[in-house]
């Protein structure tokens, strides 16, 4: 009975936060943990140091790309692959969102590109809900497999706690290909589900009253200045994370097995 009601508490706090978003995610977690430890006695863990300090270093790092323009950058450069060829693009939108979100560390930079996606898709006739639906998915995807996200961040201290002598290498070639294949996976089935648009009576009645906008191809303004250096500086932070877990097993054996 007592697991069931802090089970009870934990979801109910978990609601609660989702409902009030933003730092109410924070405030209502808080609620929660007071509740199980002077409601229940539970004993809080030791708090996660490395992981969270990796975190807001990936949080700070893609919060300047953002500022700088550099998302935006990049969702220009995810725009002309997925135009370059449109009637793939249950494909290409998938692989493009799981690239940004790959190299981000970050789901939450895919948004500026799901009204492109759509707009690609219904100029093209194929069904928006396909691409879109994949595209979210890989993106949650290349989180787990992206070498500056948090999931990973936490996965390899983990694993390190453990003692297993998985790196960051090593995650990282399990990871992605099996997200890069889910991915594809996911593309192949989403091709073949609904009708198209031109065969669907539904989306033709609404197009032909007006209810639904034909597509059309907004222009972008110009990226800001700085865009494309911020978006390098990022790129080769990405780089120079990934060749530090490279080379952190090497220098931990010259060293006599001590990891710098």
């Amino acid at each position: 009975m007592s697991f069931l009601l802090q089970l009870a508490v934990m979801l109910a706090a978990i609601a609660a936060g989702a409902r009030a978003g933003g730092m109410g995610r924070g405030a209502w977690g808080a609620v929660g943990v007071a509740a199980l430890c002077f409601g229940f006695g539970a004993e809080p863990g030791k708090p996660p140091i490395d992981v969270m300090l990796i975190i807001l270093a990936a949080i700070t790092a893609a919060s300047a790309l953002e500022a700088a323009g550099g998302v935006d950058l990049l969702v220009r450069l995810a725009e002309r692959v997925i135009r370059s060829d449109p009637r793939r693009v249950t494909f290409l939108a998938p692989l493009s969102t799981f690239a940004f979100s790959l190299c981000a560390g970050t789901s939450h930079v895919i948004y500026p590109l799901l009204p492109v996606i759509a707009e690609v898709a219904r100029e093209n006739g194929v069904r928006p809900e396909r691409p879109l639906a994949v595209s979210v998915i890989a993106s949650q995807l290349a989180v787990t497999a992206s070498p500056v996200s948090a999931a990973t961040a936490a996965m390899l201290v983990l694993l390190e706690a453990n003692g297993s002598g998985i790196g960051l290498i090593s995650l990282l070639s399990v990871t992605v290909p099996a997200a890069l294949l889910a991915v594809l996976g996911a593309s192949l089935v989403q091709s073949f589900l609904g009708r198209e648009l031109v065969d669907d009576p539904e989306y033709l009645r609404r197009l032909a009253e007006g209810s639904i906008p034909p597509p059309s191809q907004g222009e972008r303004p110009p990226a800001p200045r700085g865009a494309a250096v911020s978006a390098v500086i990022f790129l080769a932070g990405v780089a120079v994370v990934v060749l530090y877990g490279a080379l952190k097993p090497v220098v931990a054996q010259l060293r006599g097995g001590t990891a710098p």
